[in-house]
């Protein structure tokens, strides 16, 4: 079964009784156990929950850079056991090449794949365009500011064509309004590709604004406490009452947990 058949909102990403156990010496500390989600296709899903819980680590197994003590993970009916084509990773710190234009940095993935120079200048060019980096394509990374960094970074996940996307934080280190403007930009982007996102976040409103489900975590070993539907179509209005009442009433229960969240 690929990608293609599944259509959007079938089934498509199933973590399936996902145990996660670090062992140094003769300690053991289970950082995941008993983790279920099912997760459908062109749906965006947000994690949250307190710091060292296991969010990366279950981004790190769905991308295959480490593997499960136990339980399956499987996209499209098949098990990730290494790393993909079908997935692709936004980071924090960015882990672009500053030496290189932005071109050259959103064109590495297709280099490495071997696509002909012209499709890859031609696909890299719509992708920086989607971005909002068009009059940019040939600065050096080290010219830009922190926000334009992270768009070449999705612009460089996005231009493979990948069916997932993994986002670690991707606007954590950004200032609250070029965070805001990001946020803007991916839900814009997610209106024009049709890509399933799984979105690691510390800000509530951040997951609110932009999830169709946020995945509320337990302190490790981490499971899941619940889970939010999200009612409204997007874009959304962050001051609106109904926003502001659900916002509050997570904030509540992860403070149960004893844990500092962003509002």
């Amino acid at each position: 079964m690929s990608a293609e058949t599944i259509e959007e909102g079938k089934d498509f990403i199933v973590i399936d009784n996902i145990r996660k156990v670090y062992k140094k010496d003769d300690t053991e500390t289970v950082a995941i156990d008993q983790f279920d989600l099912t997760i459908k296709k062109g749906e965006l899903i947000s994690l949250i929950g307190p710091s060292g819980c296991g969010k990366t680590t279950i981004l790190r197994m769905i991308a295959g850079l480490l593997e499960p003590t136990e339980g399956t993970i499987t996209i499209a009916g098949k098990e990730c056991k290494e790393p993909g084509a079908d997935r692709g990773v936004v980071f924090q710190d960015f882990a672009l090449f500053p030496w290189r234009s932005v071109r050259k940095n959103v064109e590495f993935g297709m280099e490495v794949a071997g696509v002909p120079k012209d499709e890859r200048r031609e696909r890299a060019d719509e992708y920086i365009e989607l971005v909002g980096l068009g009059d940019f394509k040939n600065s050096k990374i080290q010219e830009l500011s922190g926000g334009m960094k992270q768009r070449v970074g999705i612009a460089r996940a996005l231009v493979n064509h990948p069916d997932v996307i993994l986002m670690d934080e991707p606007f954590g280190a950004l200032d609250a309004q070029t965070r805001n403007i990001m946020q803007n930009q991916l839900v814009q982007i997610l209106e024009k590709t049709e890509q399933t996102i799984i979105f690691i976040t510390h800000s509530v409103d951040e997951a609110l604004f932009l999830s169709d489900r946020v995945v509320i975590l337990s302190k490790r070993p981490s499971r899941i406490k619940e889970i939010v539907e999200i009612p409204w179509e997007r874009p959304r209005d962050r001051a609106g009452p109904e926003f502001t009442a659900l916002r509050k009433r997570i904030l509540e229960d992860l403070e149960k947990e004893n844990v500092m969240f962003h509002h």
